[in-house]
């Protein structure tokens, strides 16, 4: 099996496994990952992100390989809540 056919047999949950391993330098289980397994995990991660994912969130892999960055303006807008606002004579 190629790389490209373990990135398309990936499932969310073991997408979700490996990110959180990758995070946290522990598998699921507790024990920690070596320095290959995360190395290898990592490069699983990103090729899932960038080939299935598709993702435009900020410090992610995006379809086209680079990193995602969005400027301090984009995330105060994605992260702002929508405000309701009314007269004193609408209520």
């Amino acid at each position: 099996m190629n790389i490209q056919q373990m990135v398309n047999a990936m499932t969310p949950q073991v997408y979700q496994r490996l990110l959180q391993a990758v995070e946290t330098g522990k598998w699921p289980d507790g024990s920690t990952l070596s320095e290959a397994q995360r190395d290898s995990s990592m490069q699983a991660v990103m090729l899932y992100q960038a080939q299935v994912l598709k993702s435009d969130e900020h410090m992610t892999i995006g379809a086209d390989g680079s990193i995602v960055h969005k400027s301090k303006q984009e995330l105060k807008q994605q992260f702002q809540p929508s405000i309701a606002r009314f007269k004193a004579d609408d209520i």
